[in-house]
């Protein structure tokens, strides 16, 4: 049966009736990223189903089944799909038609994957952590620092196709990027496979440069005059979203040297040169988060050692005042003992010279401790 013949065969399923359906969707409503800002997010899952040849968009006047027909008879160019975050059913007549792995498919619906690449025989699926940075006048105990989302993507012979889960990391700028260098486009899906990967570790390093500022302020205040009071909660905080950031750079890093260094068949030889520009990016971003990890457990220790001194300023306060009241608590408790046979009881000038020798010994002991830093 004829490639054509195929592609009817899995239309006319049951299972996978829908697919028609949602590519008219799709191609009614405007084909482009939901999060992009100046479009509507409305439309179905089905975001942009474009087709390539020679690196320059290819008209598509039919749906997602007929674009495909055309590449796959032409066998010249590609079908890039967009998807953002589509149920099974709408998911399951894509896969059948361009025959991915069940496990995979498994993992681009339901999503919160680990970074990874892995081969299912002509395929190549990768999972991108994206990350963006939250905006917040204040840092606080409870600020939300690091959102996270995730880009699936497939890459075959003749097709490349994202899922996006989450409101932020947007592909429309990405893909009007690649689109006006149609150089890079003529490589095929691994252009798009690279392009995603560059967009997704760009980020990282701007979201660093971000957490880096909340960082410099932290540590600011705790070594400020006042540097004992400050909320160690926003120190915490900042360890959590950079635990948050760290689990999204880091498994990324095996993948991408696979990428830049095994041969792979969907993977253009001219495009792995390129990989590894973006792993060198990469681990720039993984020594800085371990840098921020260890700049915040010393900002941290410094903050428990300034809050253990100033406790211990306070006490050496209290101790030496207690020790200036000691004197005329004691010379008072015994002259008021009542005994009928004291010293100097019934002399003119006795309640002078005690009140004189109590204010001497107190400024003496006042003038010892300022002097030794107790005051």
């Amino acid at each position: 049966m004829s490639m054509a013949g195929n592609l009817r065969k899995v239309t006319s399923l049951g299972r996978v009736g829908g697919l028609r359906k949602v590519a008219r969707l799709a191609r009614r409503r405007p084909r482009v990223d939901l999060s992009h800002p100046a479009r509507s997010p409305l439309g179905s899952s089905v975001v942009n189903c474009v087709a390539y040849r020679d690196g320059v968009r290819a008209p598509a006047p039919g749906d997602l089944v007929d674009t495909l027909e055309r590449v796959r008879k032409s066998g010249d160019g590609f079908v890039w799909l967009g998807l953002h975050e589509p149920t099974n059913r709408e998911f399951a007549g894509i896969a059948e038609l361009f025959d991915l792995h069940p496990l995979a498919v498994e993992d681009a619906v339901e999503a919160h994957q680990r970074p990874k690449v892995e081969r299912y025989g002509e395929t190549l699926f990768a999972v991108f952590k994206t990350v963006c940075y939250v905006e917040h006048e204040e840092l606080t105990a409870t600020s939300e620092v690091v959102n996270t989302g995730e880009i699936m993507v497939f890459v075959g012979r003749d097709f490349a196709i994202t899922v996006r889960h989450g409101r932020h990391g947007s592909l429309g700028p990405l893909r009007e990027e690649l689109e006006s260098d149609p150089d890079q486009l003529t490589k095929g899906p691994s252009a798009v496979l690279h392009a995603i990967a560059d967009h997704v570790v760009d980020d990282y390093l701007n979201v660093i440069d971000a957490v880096q500022a909340d960082i410099d302020q932290v540590e600011t205040d705790v070594f400020a005059e006042n540097g004992a009071r400050a909320d160690p909660g926003r120190i915490y905080q900042l360890k959590r979203e950079l635990l948050e950031l760290k689990r999204a750079v880091v498994p990324l890093g095996r993948p991408l040297r696979d990428l830049a260094e095994r041969p792979t068949r969907v993977v253009e030889p001219e495009i792995q040169a390129y990989f590894r520009d973006v792993s060198d990016h990469l681990l720039r971003a993984t020594e800085q988060i371990a840098a921020f990890d260890e700049l915040l457990n010393s900002i941290l220790q410094a903050h428990l050692a300034q809050v253990t001194v100033a406790q211990n300023e306070d006490m050496r306060k209290i101790t030496a005042w207690a020790a200036i009241v000691a004197v005329p608590t004691m010379v008072c408790g015994v002259y008021g003992m009542n005994f009928k046979h004291m010293p100097e009881l019934h002399w003119r000038y006795g309640y002078g010279m005690v009140i004189g020798v109590i204010s001497v010994a107190c400024l003496a002991l006042y003038r010892g401790f300022r002097r030794n830093g107790w005051l």
